[in-house]
């Protein structure tokens, strides 16, 4: 087993003081983190230890300073951060990603604050902001799991099935928290297979959403309307399935609706038809009893600007 370079905690600070030394660029984002926190700063390093504060933040502009106040807080009992001095710390403070309640914290120890600060970024486009209602809805139906699954590891097993990839509450599809009261009733159903369609806007891949960049990562199948360009398709799974969308037929049973990103031109303007697709016949093919997993209908109907 790997050991971990710290222990990450996530400390509860609410109406308590905290030591915040310094002035300027170094100690404003710490001033900020306690205040964000419900802390209340004191930046009096004498009445900190007579009042017993625990946690202290120093970010002096003189190095000698840090090295003084660092020993003397930690003496008194305080852990102690000071600002780019990873050797000086006995506790280091993350990038965080907020979806309250739910926070995501990115750490590198001290060695690298960017690092974490462009991972986190990464996360909060990936991240759907519902997560934090997810997470109140599942709070709010602790008595109702318990009632359901009295015995604590079918509880676990429940949440588990329902919380992965593609599960009845997958957490990474926005409207999750609204189908937990469905779910807590029939826990048992299969959630139907899902299906999106990416109207395409261009042939560069960088022009996709956000959202359907995450479609396109975790769909099973893709079904190809058009001359889907390469490097879109480069974006799926390497081990989706890829097939060619067939012609509508009118005397198919039609297939279920398909609900569509929102599809915004270059510079804003909503493409006509692209926040939804209308029921369409898909020729019989074995897509309509489809069961499981994420579809994804890669539609490409470029303009003629875009093949210039």
């Amino acid at each position: 087993m790997s050991e971990l370079a710290s222990l990450p905690l996530f400390h509860q600070i609410a109406g308590q003081s905290v030591l915040v030394l310094g002035e300027g660029e170094a100690a404003e984002p710490k001033r900020r983190l306690v205040e964000r926190a419900g802390g209340i700063i004191v930046d009096d390093q004498r009445c900190a230890i007579d009042e017993g504060v625990r946690i202290a933040f120093v970010a002096y502009d003189d190095e000698k300073a840090c090295e003084v106040a660092a020993i003397n807080l930690r003496c008194a009992g305080m852990l102690v951060n000071v600002v780019d001095r990873p050797d000086l710390c006995d506790f280091t403070t993350p990038s965080l990603l907020n979806r309250d309640p739910l926070l995501i914290a990115v750490g590198t120890g001290g060695a690298s604050a960017g690092l974490a600060k462009h991972i986190r970024l990464r996360l909060e486009r990936v991240l759907p902001a519902s997560l934090g209602q997810l997470a109140r809805a599942l709070f709010a139906a602790r008595p109702q799991l318990r009632a359901r699954f009295p015995d604590g590891g079918d509880r676990r097993r429940a949440l588990d099935t329902a919380l992965r990839q593609g599960g009845a509450l997958d957490p990474l599809e926005p409207g999750a928290h609204e189908r937990v009261d469905d779910w807590l009733a029939d826990p048992d159903r299969t959630p139907p297979p899902a299906t999106q369609q990416i109207n395409l806007r261009s042939a560069d891949p960088d022009d996709l959403t956000v959202r359907e960049a995450r479609w396109l990562g975790e769909a099973e199948r893709v079904w190809i309307d058009g001359a889907v360009p390469e490097a879109i398709l480069a974006r799926a799974r390497a081990d989706a399935q890829r097939l060619p969308m067939p012609p509508a037929s009118p005397s198919k049973a039609a297939a279920p609706s398909v609900a569509a990103a929102p599809s915004p031109q270059k510079g804003g303007a909503a493409m006509s038809g692209g926040m939804a697709a209308p029921k369409a016949g898909l020729g019989g093919t074995h897509m309509e009893s489809e069961t499981g997993g994420l579809s994804v209908i890669l539609r490409w109907r470029p303009r003629a600007s875009d093949q210039d």
